[in-house]
């Protein structure tokens, strides 16, 4: 049986082995998904070890650049975001792994699932957050050619910090992306640090957090009339893309 599986840690939010095995049984594919947290990257050559029958990996938070090095060549897509999501593993003619190769879905995967929602008339976004996954939502910005604005807890150059974002950046930006993990099962009760007060009905708030269904992030939203959408139509789409590529 090939197996199939998840680094990250903490991954108790996790839908994506209940997403796989679901899939695997529908349609009677002899595999199976497993979450495997891993304490640090660095453990990661240990479960290649331990698990010779591993036929690909997904990578969550906080992997998705730590897991770079390990790879051994990165699609040209992931190369520009500089983030990784998916592994595709190398293996000669008798089957021993020889290396790894690093993919993004993430980025088609949230570009894929905005772009229904956007409007007509261009658009500007705030990306809340700076780590693997606001990469990938960056390159899709970038392919959809909507100017953005990184935020960011620290100042840096090119990012504003949350303490910038006053009611008139919320009034002149109607895209906001979270890609925090803020709000994400067990600790349902954060969220960013904005004026929600400032948010109008042409406002769309994307939270790529897809575990609660609905997060703190997107009920203030939603709440001053804002277009609301969770991470879960990402995430299965991203899925299904990786899985693609473990087939190849």
């Amino acid at each position: 049986m090939t197996i199939y599986g998840l680094i990250g840690n903490p991954l108790i939010h996790s839908f994506s082995a209940a997403f796989f095995n679901d899939k695997f049984s529908r349609e009677g594919v002899d595999a199976t998904y497993r979450n495997f947290e891993l304490q640090e990257i660095d453990e990661l050559m240990e479960l290649l070890a331990e698990y010779p029958n591993i036929g690909g990996l997904n990578v969550t938070i906080p992997y998705k650049q730590q897991v770079i090095p390990y790879c051994t060549c990165l699609s040209p897509q992931a190369q520009t975001i500089g983030a990784v999501n998916t592994l595709r593993l190398l293996r000669n003619a008798a089957g021993e792994l020889t290396g790894l190769e690093g993919h993004n879905t993430d980025c088609p995967a949230f570009a894929r699932t905005l772009a229904p929602l956007l409007p007509p008339e261009p658009i500007s976004a705030l990306v809340l957050g700076t780590g693997g996954a606001s990469k990938a939502v960056i390159a899709a910005l970038n392919l959809l050619g909507i100017p953005f604005t990184p935020v960011s807890r620290t100042a840096k150059p090119g990012h504003i910090t949350y303490s910038d974002v006053t009611p008139d950046v919320i009034a002149a930006n109607h895209l906001i992306i979270n890609c925090t993990p803020l709000g994400t099962f067990p600790e349902v009760d954060t969220c960013p640090p904005l004026p929600y007060e400032a948010l109008t009905p042409s406002h769309i708030c994307y939270d790529l957090v897809y575990n609660p269904a609905e997060t703190l992030f997107l009920r203030l939203s939603t709440q001053r009339g804002a277009t609301g959408k969770n991470g879960a139509d990402m995430l299965r789409l991203q899925a299904l893309l990786a899985y693609n590529i473990w087939q190849q």
